[in-house]
């Protein structure tokens, strides 16, 4: 077993680092402030492939693995929490087209995606199906040659500003097994969208409801079978609780690094407030908990790579440690600031208010420890163990 990073990782490690730091944190707070969707930047990702990374060669992506997707993504997050979460989504969103999508729709979508031509949002949460997404009320009725999309969708990132929504919806009768998968251009006639959500965090991207009254959608825009849609939504979030795990990694790493740098500048009492022992425990703590973390999310995302068995399990148990962990560092990074970390002149409030939300999307924090129980309570989970 080997924790070091290969040649190509730390390559990939350092072009985004280096993008991190002159494209996004510069911006960041304005960003954030301004709740500016910086959609100029996004297209800037993806002339360096940052918007297709594990989406195949030939729609135009790097086709990487999830781990090095993640190496990515951790970097891209320590210099903007909400904008490489957007940025997740969209790999997510083009990710599944392309898995699923017939050549007509992969034609039609992916090569724009990837190159963030155009954009994508993932649409699965209603306003009465959030934890129990199976329970979704949003139907597709087969009409002919077309299906007839009538519903509506909450909490949808980007809605209103991109351009293609992976939209799922209720072919069939109750449960998992009646839910299909559509690729929908979000300009369709009948598609309406709600008021950008007033967030505590995410500002740089927008946040809205979608309605669809009616919307027409051909056949061939069938992601799967029908059936399959709640399936494929399942699998995409393996890969999307290790990726917002990680973007609750990157942001603790910045704020750490910001911590420890007060440390040393900060002078009370004639020293360094570094050279306090109490503030120097709560330091080393703060960096265990996140290399822990850190290696349980690579190790979920070598085994969802590697297509292991309990792949699900150990994604979920990555995403509920590394975003409470996440979330703990922001926050003792804060304390370390004192005042000076409540006041938007730095940026640890803003780390504190992006990271939080990372607890409860992708499935809460608490649906996570359902999954894991579920797993850990059958007799075969001893290698899990």
């Amino acid at each position: 077993m080997d924790f070091e990073l290969n040649e190509d990782q730390i390559a990939f490690a350092d072009m985004a680092r280096a993008f991190a730091q002159n494209e996004l944190e510069p911006n960041a707070a304005q960003w954030d402030q301004e709740h500016h969707f910086p959609v100029d930047v996004l297209k800037n990702a993806g002339e360096l492939g940052l918007m297709g990374l594990y989406s195949p060669e030939d729609v135009g992506g790097l086709a990487l693995s999830r781990l090095d997707a993640s190496i990515i993504f951790e970097q891209l997050a320590m210099g903007c929490t909400s904008t490489t979460a957007f940025m997740t989504i969209h790999n997510m969103v083009c990710w599944m087209i392309a898995s699923y999508g017939n050549a007509e729709t992969r034609e039609t979508w992916c090569p724009q995606l990837t190159a963030a031509e155009k954009l994508g949002s993932y649409c699965l949460t209603e306003p009465n199906a959030g934890s129990d997404a199976a329970s979704l009320k949003t139907t597709a009725r087969r009409d002919g040659d077309h299906y007839v999309l009538n519903g509506s969708k909450i909490f949808i990132s980007g809605a209103g500003s991109t351009d293609v929504l992976v939209v799922m919806a209720r072919t069939g009768g109750d449960g998992p097994k009646g839910i299909s998968a559509f690729v929908v251009d979000a300009k369709a006639d009948g598609i309406s969208y709600g008021r950008k959500e007033d967030k505590m965090g995410w500002n740089s991207q927008p946040t809205r409801m979608i309605t669809f009254d009616g919307v027409r959608v051909p056949a061939s825009a069938l992601l799967g079978e029908e059936g399959q849609g709640f399936s494929i939504a399942m699998k995409a979030l393996d890969g999307g609780r290790i990726n917002i795990a990680t973007c609750s990694i990157g942001t603790a790493q910045a704020a750490l690094n910001r911590a420890r740098d007060y440390l040393h500048e900060r002078k009370q009492f004639g020293r360094e407030i570094g050279e306090f022992q109490a503030l120097q425990f709560t330091l080393a703590d703060m960096v265990t908990e996140l290399v822990a973390a850190r290696q349980m999310v690579r190790l979920a995302a070598c085994k969802l790579d590697a297509g292991h068995p309990d792949k699900t399990a150990y994604c979920a148990m990555a995403k509920r440690f590394a975003t409470d962990v996440g979330f703990r560092v922001c926050d003792q990074a804060l304390q370390l600031f004192g005042g000076n970390g409540y006041i938007k002149e730095y940026p640890m409030e803003r780390y504190v208010r992006d990271s939080r939300v990372h607890r409860i999307l992708e499935g809460t924090n608490e649906i996570m420890r359902v999954i894991i129980a579920r797993r850990a309570l059958m007799q075969d989970a001893a290698d899990l163990l």
